[in-house]
């Protein structure tokens, strides 16, 4: 039997749409969802609602944890944190390791996240392209190897070309727009 593999990017995120945020903001890496990207991601849920899903999979960062709490919640599932499919830890868009939400402020409000897996990959700042490529291709495959039946990854743009190029070949073109979906038949 096949499996299937949809690849999500966040919704639109909030330093998007106010970047004075940025310029302030404790975790300027770690941006949450902008008010549409979280309309963007309920109209995505109910699209999604009926597939046959089995896991959700999540980068750590707060877009994404947002992003897949709300697709979580629409089909009943609990999400993984999954380091490897983190935003690419590109030196010339930030300075240092980027610094995400700690566990004691999330599991309050994202009660879905699954605290008990480990992530299998964990990236190291700097990464030059062809790493982060080599990451997204290695965590797919690892986790299409770890978990029974149908997944749903949430990332970002650079999950979603890592991914699909990683998984079947480089020449192939992806949308990455914003709370784009991907879906792959392995």
């Amino acid at each position: 039997m096949s499996s299937r593999l949809w690849i999500v990017r966040h919704g639109n995120r909030f330093d998007f749409v106010y970047p004075a945020w940025f310029n302030t903001a404790l975790r300027r890496y770690d941006p949450p969802l902008s008010f549409d990207g979280k309309i963007q991601v309920q109209e995505l849920a109910l699209k999604l609602k009926n597939e046959p899903i089995n896991h959700v999979i999540a980068s750590p960062f707060l877009r994404t944890i947002q992003t897949a709490h709300i697709l979580a919640e629409k089909l009943n599932l609990n999400i993984k944190l999954e380091a490897g499919l983190g935003e690419w830890h590109n030196p010339d868009w930030m300075t240092q390791t980027p610094v995400i939400h700690p566990r004691e402020e999330l599991e309050g409000i994202y009660y879905r996240i699954d605290w008990n897996y480990q992530s299998q990959i964990i990236p190291k700042y700097p990464e030059t392209e062809a790493m982060v490529l080599k990451r997204m291709k290695k965590i797919a495959q690892l986790l299409i190897t770890q978990f029974e039946g149908n997944l749903l990854l949430v990332g970002h743009s650079i999950s979603v070309i890592g991914i699909t190029k990683g998984l079947l070949g480089h020449d192939v073109k992806v949308d990455t727009s914003l709370c784009s979906v991907t879906k792959l038949i392995l």
